[in-house]
């Protein structure tokens, strides 16, 4: 089974994830900041992993250290569970529609992590959590899963929907990408034979 578990305790964050990437979307996510869960949550069940997610952070300083913590742990865990990436679709893109917002996402696993990030938001906050914290999740777990990332919203006005759509997007295309290609036969898919590099 290809599954993963990573534990980091720093002195701003202690961060527990349990990740299966051939799921069925079951989630189990405790990280202290209600809409990061949500999205988690919706990463969760559009990807098809089972995920689980304990974050005790310095919140009373304020949400960084724990979004970003979170968002390098489950990098992590998703890169262990890939492992050499053996016989893996690799590339994978969706568009997701949200009432008046469209995102896209579109990503490469081949352990050359970069992140390109074509959002913005017209508030600052969704609740209490900063808006700005949503590119260093993504940043995050796209440099720890070594995974080329590329987010763009084509249009949108609604704060709420154009960062759930990100987070979707992302999600259907990790999923495509992670699947297991049956004419692959094993094979890794790289005409130079490895990846990274």
């Amino acid at each position: 089974m290809r599954a993963a578990t990573v534990e980091r305790k720093t002195r701003e964050t202690d961060i527990f994830v349990a990740l299966e990437l051939d799921g069925t979307g079951d989630y189990d996510i405790e990280t202290g900041i209600g809409f990061f869960d949500h999205m988690l949550e919706a990463f969760a069940k559009h990807a098809m992993i089972n995920l689980k997610v304990r974050a005790k952070g310095d919140l009373h300083i304020d949400m960084h250290h724990t979004v970003e913590d979170v968002g390098i742990v489950i990098g992590q865990a998703a890169a262990q569970a890939l492992g050499e990436c053996s016989g893996i679709t690799r590339f994978g893109h969706a568009y997701i529609p949200m009432d008046e917002t469209l995102s896209r996402a579109a990503l490469d696993i081949s352990k050359r992590p970069y992140l390109v990030w074509n959002v913005k938001f017209e508030r600052p906050k969704i609740g209490d959590m900063d808006t700005e914290l949503f590119k260093e999740w993504f940043h995050a777990f796209a440099m720890n899963a070594g995974i080329c990332l590329h987010v763009d919203n084509i249009y949108g006005a609604n704060t709420h929907h154009i960062i759930e759509s990100c987070f979707k997007a992302t999600a259907r295309a990790f999923r495509t990408a992670v699947a297991l290609d049956p004419r692959a036969e094993g094979a890794l898919p790289s005409t130079k034979g490895v990846l990274g590099g």
